[in-house]
């Protein structure tokens, strides 16, 4: 049997077609994505406590920057230095240029950036500045994060302009400064707040620290009971720490013996973790916070990370975000501008 040769014409074009070697137009061939074209850029957020509501919300702004910016986030719960060299070891095998990091130690700074060159990663730094053996901040690293020193002195003027307002007598009020030395930030806070209340006129003789040996509620929960074992004549009480969960694990605390909304004022820094607090029907002793952007933190860092990959203008070494304060009155409509509710 004859075939006719347009018949033939065509599975011959077919042919050529599915095996790749027919005929293109330039326009075709201009117009078809490359696989390298086509691929995301890919960038890691790692952070050091994933279960707390101020990470998840700083994860949350980055994937909006993702989303708004084209570019693929790789989120990582690093919790130790070993989780940390893991999660970047991860992020170089799928390829990522670079991750955002708050680190669970800020001395483990060289070895991080170390590990980031050997995997040609760029790397941005948020909440925690990475600090060298001598103690000195790496400040060649970007950085994004709160003005620790001016935030704790907010803090600090707030809780002795709330005092005066209901007009306690200073020498029955005592100040529990829930501290924790060991990291610079926590200690340019509640250093801020010492010195505003001291500026203010409050009596230096009766500002008490109690340092917390783990960040969390039940770590400044232990300080404050054991400052409140010293310290059994003060009548009321003003409460500063590094962040909310130390107001918080303080006002537990002094609940337990006897204080409340009327003989305790706490105002935290975050903003984030004293939701359900402030929403609970009744006031404690928590009176507000200095709401700190979780989700502009992360948002901002991602998008400077993904432009300095992309179009390597590199970003600002440091750039310092300010605090709102909130109260029960205020929190809901503040935290829905912020994209936080």
């Amino acid at each position: 049997m004859k075939l006719h040769p347009a018949f033939l014409l065509a599975a011959v074009g077919c042919a050529l077609a599915i095996t790749g070697c027919g005929p293109k137009s330039d326009t075709a061939a201009k117009s078809a994505p490359t696989a390298a074209s086509a691929e995301k850029i890919k960038l890691g957020f790692l952070v050091k406590q994933p279960e707390e509501p101020w990470f998840q919300f700083e994860w949350k702004g980055a994937e909006k920057a993702a989303a708004e910016h084209g570019f693929e986030l790789l989120k990582y719960g690093t919790t130790d230095g070993e989780k940390v060299m893991g999660a970047i070891d991860n992020l170089a095998v799928v390829g990522a240029k670079g991750f955002v990091i708050c680190t669970p130690d800020v001395r483990l700074g060289p070895q991080i950036m170390a590990r980031a060159k050997q995997k040609n990663m760029k790397v941005v730094t948020v909440d925690d500045m990475f600090v060298l053996p001598d103690g000195k901040f790496m400040t060649d690293v970007p950085y994004l994060g709160m003005s620790a020193s001016q935030i704790g002195e907010s803090v600090g003027k707030t809780l002795f302009e709330e005092a005066k307002k209901r007009g306690w007598n200073l020498e029955e009020t005592g100040v529990c400064l829930i501290t924790f030395e060991e990291l610079d930030t926590a200690r340019e806070r509640t250093e801020g707040a010492r010195r505003a209340l001291e500026a203010a006129g409050f009596p230096a003789a009766r500002i008490f620290k109690a340092p917390q040996k783990t960040t969390d509620i039940p770590g400044s929960f232990d300080a404050a009971t054991s400052l409140l074992t010293r310290q059994g004549g003060i009548k009321r009480w003003l409460i500063a720490g590094m962040n909310d969960n130390a107001v918080l694990g303080a006002v537990r605390a002094m609940e337990g013996r006897g204080f409340n909304s009327e003989t305790v004022i706490g105002i935290g820094i975050n903003g984030t973790d004293c939701i359900d607090e402030l929403r609970k029907p009744k006031p404690t002793g928590f009176f507000g916070s200095m709401l700190v952007s979780a989700p502009f933190e992360g948002y901002e860092t991602a998008r400077l990370l993904h432009v300095w990959v992309k179009e390597g203008k590199a970003p600002p070494l440091e750039t310092r975000t300010p605090g709102i304060f909130i109260t029960r009155e205020n929190f809901e409509a503040v935290l829905k501008r912020e994209g936080i509710l």
